[in-house]
């Protein structure tokens, strides 16, 4: 299969919620439709970023079935299919392969600290489900597991898995994945801050949590690396990076924080579930200058 559609700057998808809390097709779709008008390549859905942890079966299926609907065929679209149960994992899968997905991701098990030889298993037994390629997912700071290269070089030996999603800190994790890979493997960049070291290092793309709060910096800083241009690639990062400081410089959650920006860039998803912290008290007032950071930004880059 040719790998040219997982390459480019991929969102990961926010949890779209209605007043009362609840997931919203019509939300969702918005902003589906939102980030396709900017010109993203795809998107990842139900992960760390679409609070997947806090969802119940049928209402991640439900978030898989209203992106599929609006942009299936326009983006390339990877579900996120990880839940605390094999079973559930499993089930996920099959649907995201129902609705026409592209390919399946995962992070490692949570919650118990389990041998190698139980992830590799449980990554397995989703793969084995589904007839999509598979991207694995490693996020050591909230899953506790960092990716070795032995099991690293384990998966390889099945052709379904084509990528990985790196989240780990270390640029030098991506070099390495990459030089094991060898070029017919995405490997993806994680960490949003280092997009551009990334990039350099042996990152084919990225997938980020704070991407569909400015988008228009990720495609530039894309457009800035993919040329060679490297002092501009520099220039942007920092430029990322100081807005990535403010999303996270206010009270609860960083995903409250871009859901606020994001309603005052007229895209109204709602905001988070608990325990995850809404925004709140005089916090709501710098709202308006982390969005004042993005379109400085990107007037910037325009010229």
């Amino acid at each position: 299969m040719t790998l040219e559609k997982f390459k480019g700057i991929i969102p990961a998808f926010y949890a779209c919620y209605d007043e009362a809390g609840e997931i919203s097709e019509d939300r969702t779709k918005d902003l589906c439709n939102y980030l396709f008008e900017k010109g993203v390549k795809g998107l990842y859905v139900g992960g760390s970023s679409g609070e997947c942890i806090y969802h119940n079966l049928e209402e991640r299926k439900a978030t898989l079935k209203y992106v599929a609907e609006a942009v299936k065929g326009r983006l390339t679209l990877i579900a996120h299919v990880g839940a605390p149960s094999t079973r559930d994992s499993v089930i996920l899968a099959q649907y995201a392969e129902e609705l026409g997905y592209d390919a399946l991701s995962a992070i490692p098990p949570i919650y118990f600290s389990l041998p190698e030889s139980s992830i590799y298993k449980y990554w397995t037994e989703i793969m084995e489900s589904a007839e999509l390629p598979f991207i694995i997912y490693n996020i050591p700071q909230t899953t506790g597991y960092n990716l070795s290269m032995n099991l690293f070089k384990r998966m390889l030996e099945n052709k379904k898995v084509i990528g990985v999603k790196n989240s780990s800190m270390p640029a030098m994790d991506i070099e390495r994945f990459k030089a094991a890979a060898g070029e017919n493997f995405i490997v993806f960049n994680g960490p949003d801050e280092q997009y551009v070291a990334g990039r350099v290092i042996g990152a084919d793309s990225g997938i980020g949590g704070t991407y569909a709060a400015m988008p228009e910096l990720l495609l530039k800083a894309e457009e800035f690396v993919s040329t060679g241009n490297f002092e501009q690639a520099r220039s942007i990062q920092r430029d990322i990076n100081d807005i990535i400081i403010a999303l996270c410089s206010l009270n609860g959650s960083m995903y409250s924080t871009i859901k606020e920006v994001l309603k005052l860039r007229g895209v109204n998803v709602g905001s988070v579930r608990g325990p995850l912290e809404p925004v709140h008290g005089e916090d709501l007032s710098k709202i308006a200058g982390i969005k004042e950071l993005i379109d400085t930004a990107i007037l910037k880059y325009s010229r």
